[in-house]
């Protein structure tokens, strides 16, 4: 199962790309502001981005820009009702992977993104980031400690990799959420206590000496065996 970002602040529209979408196996998370897809993108490593031009705050491709000022190769489809030859350039121009005007047909949509899908993103290949003694492979869905792997699921994955990226400091309970199960799926009260215990018993069986440790009231954190002060 794939998670992307859509950028889109036509309701309907918004959700016919999320059914098109869903029996191709591909989840959506659906934003109508690039403030909110930002804060979203700090929250949770998206397998792709669809991105509309023209959104209540601004011009889409301001977020696409920003993302590849940070070295970030996420694949991006740009979505607009402007089809003339120096749009589709602006577009590309700005980072975009590839470009479809609207209107369109559902098929098309979904055969593009799978195809951006398939791209080889370069900074997820290029991380594979390494905290203390583990080292975490996502296009493998494997974390490593020594000789030693286990395999996570997704939400695991994402989880471990926002408390990778934090290492030492608190993240909240609902950002965990967040980048475990994005903000359209239906969250259960202990979905969350769940994937953590399986983290923790898979950080055990590889030998790693790191923990994630609650911070009663506020978060989790990832460390080593010292308490956060």
């Amino acid at each position: 199962m794939s998670r992307i970002l859509l950028l889109e602040d036509h309701e309907r529209l918004a959700r016919l790309i999320c059914q098109g979408l869903e029996p191709a196996g591909i989840v959506v998370d659906v934003f109508s502001r690039i403030d909110h897809a930002q804060l979203a993108l700090q929250q949770i490593s998206y397998q792709a981005l669809v991105i509309d031009r023209g959104v209540p705050d601004g011009d889409g491709l301001s977020l696409l820009r920003h993302l590849r000022a940070a070295d970030n190769a996420i694949p991006c489809l740009v979505l607009t009702a402007r089809n003339a030859l120096n749009d589709r350039v602006e577009g590309l121009d700005a980072g975009a992977d590839d470009y479809l005007a609207k209107p369109f047909a559902m098929e098309e949509m979904v055969a593009r993104v799978r195809a951006l899908l398939r791209r080889p993103s370069i900074e997820v290949r290029a991380l594979d980031p390494d905290c203390g003694d583990i080292i975490l492979r996502p296009g493998e869905s494997l974390i490593s400690c020594g000789n030693k792997s286990e395999t996570l699921a997704q939400a695991e994955m994402q989880i471990l990799l926002v408390l990778v990226r934090k290492y030492g400091e608190v993240v909240r309970h609902s950002a965990l959420e967040a980048a475990g199960w994005g903000f359209s799926d239906i969250v259960t009260p202990n979905a969350l206590d769940v994937a953590l215990h399986r983290i923790r018993r898979k950080l055990k069986n590889i030998g790693s000496q790191l923990k994630i440790v609650n911070i009663r009231g506020i978060g989790y954190a990832l460390q080593d065996s010292e308490p956060v002060e």
